[in-house]
């Protein structure tokens, strides 16, 4: 493991002196301002990478909580009143806050996540300020099905109005960019919100309110409460004040969220678990699925719910496969977070990097480890990349989410039986086909049961495109236009124009008459 500390622009101490002088006063924003839990318990931000505090803070309690759902109520009316226009110039400006911002961002998701500073810097900050660019413009276009007398005697439009205040629930793995996908589309549909990070992860989310009211968003539109799961989660899920939930993170927490909003009739956006299949066909391109592979299963060292952790190649090119994976895993660089040429962080926590080991032990009574599959003798949460092969479909390695830095490989046969095994588990977010033919890539599209099917890539996602899953991994799309049918209602208006007292439809009720 090389550590390269001299190439460090950031210590964690360094880190911990700039986060608490700029969150000094509490981790919460409500209405505008920085404020202090009130739960009487407190909580550490540690660098996964040296094990090092942060960032110390009082979480946010119940109280906390209703403090930041009734700024959130106080400042619906002016913000759903405003013009799209004015929502869209509020947002462009918000946009270039984050972008003078950037490095700051950068910085800090690094030491909270343990992220290579370039991922943070060329993947994290930018889609985060891309997706505000592309929701300032999208605030301008809400629109619902045009007018017309549909009935002969009236005309019915359609109105597309917000929900109100939104709760928002935010996983560690991604904490800046799942802020904006919470936020952005909320609020350019009107909405205001509250949003709970993961307690491990405040940092971005904080920053991320700051700039909107650094860039003229009113107060109270959006609000961060830095708190537990158990009480600051659940009690704005179970809020009677909060018109919608958006949470995104495991399934079975996506069951419990789903629990408590059913009590109170609440709108429901969920995105969960993966277990994102990559299906490699006997005419692909060896280099790029190898190299894909790779890509795909260790970004953000294996801490994404679109990753790709289960291949299936075509017999005919497995052990080409296997050995190539095999090989390039091994150049993989592991080490400091903020020296330029690591590759691979380590995982959120030790519970994690712990959690993922777990999984490697077990598998060893039923599969072959081909390389990786131990932790590294460090203070740091590192796990070295991990390729599994020789297990079977129903195996835990292959059914269940790891959420780390682990690949497993199986063979199949025809295409049927590539694709069969491509939709056996309960998930379906992603997955991709590796092909250059067109007809079997566009039959793979087709058949596979995911939310977002790549052919020859796997990960890239797109302003403009939505993101959300099938089966167990919940419904309703993050990003695009498409995710304001989860931040708005329709309403239907109709208008009579006839202008005569006895309606025709009236005989129905009062007879002859």
């Amino acid at each position: 493991m090389h550590n390269p500390t001299s190439d460090r622009p950031l210590s964690a101490k360094d880190a911990a002196a700039a986060a608490q002088q700029r969150f000094g006063e509490g981790a919460n924003v409500i209405a505008g301002r920085l404020t202090p839990g009130t739960s009487g318990r407190t909580h550490a931000v540690v660098d996964p990478a040296t094990g090092e505090d942060v960032y110390t803070y009082e979480l946010a309690g119940t109280a906390d909580v209703d403090a930041a759902v009734a700024a959130a109520r106080t400042a619906f009316p002016e913000w759903s009143g405003a013009t799209p226009g004015e929502r869209s110039d509020a947002m462009h400006r918000f946009a270039g806050v984050l972008a003078e911002r950037a490095e700051e961002f950068a910085r800090l998701e690094s030491v909270q996540c343990g992220k290579p500073i370039k991922l943070s810097r060329e993947f994290d900050v930018p889609g985060t300020v891309d997706n505000t660019a592309f929701f300032a413009g999208a605030a301008r276009h809400l629109q619902g099905q045009s007018a017309g007398e549909y009935s002969g005697d009236h005309t019915s439009y359609v109105r597309r109005e917000p929900i109100g205040v939104v709760g928002s629930i935010a996983p560690w793995n991604y904490p800046l960019q799942m802020a904006a996908w919470k936020v952005l589309p909320a609020i350019a549909a009107g909405n205001t919100i509250v949003l709970k990070p993961a307690e491990l992860t405040p940092l971005t989310s904080l920053l991320f309110a700051q700039a909107a009211t650094e860039a003229g968003i009113p107060g109270g539109v959006v609000n961060v409460i830095s708190g537990a799961g158990r009480d600051a989660g659940e009690h704005l899920v179970g809020h009677a004040d909060v018109a919608m939930t958006s949470f995104t993170g495991s399934t079975g927490v996506g069951k419990r969220v789903a629990e408590i909003a059913t009590a109170t009739v609440k709108r429901l956006h969920l995105e969960l678990g993966g277990k994102a299949p990559f299906v490699v066909f006997d005419d692909a391109d060896l280099e790029a699925a190898v190299h894909g592979a790779i890509a795909g299963s260790l970004i953000n060292t294996g801490q994404d719910c679109t990753a790709a952790t289960r291949a299936y190649v075509q017999r005919p090119l497995y052990d080409a496969f296997v050995s190539g994976v095999a090989d390039l895993m091994a150049t993989i660089r592991l080490g400091d977070p903020f020296a330029p040429d690591t590759d691979l962080g380590p995982l959120i926590s030790h519970a994690q990097r712990d959690r993922v080991a777990g999984f490697v032990e077990r598998a060893r009574g039923y599969a072959r480890v081909v390389t990786g599959g131990e932790a590294l003798d460090h203070p740091g949460a590192f796990y070295k990349p991990t390729l599994i092969a020789d297990a079977a479909q129903d195996s835990e390695i292959v059914q269940s989410e790891i959420f780390g830095p682990v690949l497993v490989v199986l063979p199949f046969d025809s295409d049927e039986e590539g694709i069969r095994l491509a939709n056996d588990t309960p998930y379906g977010l992603a997955a991709s086909a590796w092909s250059t033919d067109v007809f079997r890539a566009n039959r793979a599209t087709r058949e596979i049961k995911a939310g977002c099917v790549w052919i020859n890539d796997h990960i890239p996602i797109l302003s403009e495109m939505p993101h959300g899953g099938y089966k167990a991994s919940g419904f309703g799309k993050d990003m695009s236009a498409y995710s304001f049918e989860e931040y708005t209602q329709i309403k239907h208006v109709m208008f009579d124009n006839t202008a005569v007292a006895r309606k025709d439809w009236h005989r129905t009720i009062f007879g002859d008459r």
